[in-house]
């Protein structure tokens, strides 16, 4: 008798009903008023604005001026920052910034994506059958969030991580048979909300590792525990960095680190 495959079952959303409606609805004000990505399309990318007014939909605290600097967001007493990608371009706004408010860095990380090309002829879209084999995770956020590790410590520095599902959109006018390689990318527009994560400190950091993880660890250490190898050395150099965690020695030709919090 045939082996029968089990059901795939859904990934849970982890986030609360509220912040679900709350980005449902910056959905709709965002796109309502907007054709779907089309040739030529200039305006600004929607998972900015999404996140932009999911964080704070009162527009006139919007695109304010702050020193030398535009700030995606001003509560009158904090800053909101979206950068949906290198981080690292913020690191002058955040030298200014850090020094007179408290800011919040809003990365939006894209767990699951479904690629739709468009022809650069007749317009024609193709609806895809299934989403992207590539994942994103909050662990995976840390290559981005590597770029502004030099202000991590500043206590008037927060990250938060927003998790999402997005459609990308392209056009089919690259190389290869089907014109998708290199093809022009249009827009990435949300899908769903799936979690919504504050680091308020440099200890939060430590949430990253598997919990199973003594105190005293090696990078195999947390592979044992299920991390990715890139993933691994990466937050471990990033908890390094940012002093968290702390190298004391070797354990055979590894490096033994200790967690000080």
């Amino acid at each position: 008798m045939a082996a029968t495959r089990k059901k795939k079952t859904e990934e849970p959303i982890l986030i609360s009903s509220e912040a679900q409606k709350r980005f449902h609805e910056a959905l709709i004000k965002v796109t309502s008023d907007r054709e779907r990505p089309t040739i030529g399309t200039l305006s600004e990318k929607t998972v900015h604005a999404v996140i932009k007014n999911y964080i704070e939909p009162n527009e006139d605290k919007q695109e304010i001026p702050i020193g030398a600097h535009i700030a995606d967001i001003f509560t009158g007493d904090e800053i909101f920052e979206i950068q949906t990608q290198n981080l690292k371009r913020l690191n002058d706004k955040l030298d200014e910034f850090l020094a007179m408010y408290k800011v919040t860095v809003v990365h939006p990380v894209i767990r699951r994506k479904k690629i739709y090309w468009i022809d650069p002829d007749s317009g024609e879209m193709t609806i895809p059958k299934k989403a992207s084999p590539k994942t994103g995770s909050f662990e995976s956020a840390i290559r981005e969030v590597y770029g502004i590790r030099d202000h991590i410590n500043n206590p008037n520095l927060r990250i938060r991580l927003v998790l999402i599902d997005i459609d990308e959109f392209r056009i089919k006018n690259g190389y290869g048979r089907e014109g998708k390689k290199y093809g022009t990318w249009l827009d990435k527009v949300p899908t769903s909300i799936i979690d919504d994560k504050i680091f308020e400190c440099p200890e939060d950091y430590l949430q990253l590792l598997p919990s199973e993880l003594p105190e005293e660890f090696t990078v195999s250490d947390a592979l044992a525990h299920g991390m990715k190898q890139d993933q691994a050395s990466l937050i471990v150099s990033f908890l390094s960095k940012i002093g968290v965690i702390e190298r004391i020695g070797k354990r055979g030709k590894a490096y033994l680190y200790r967690m000080k919090y």
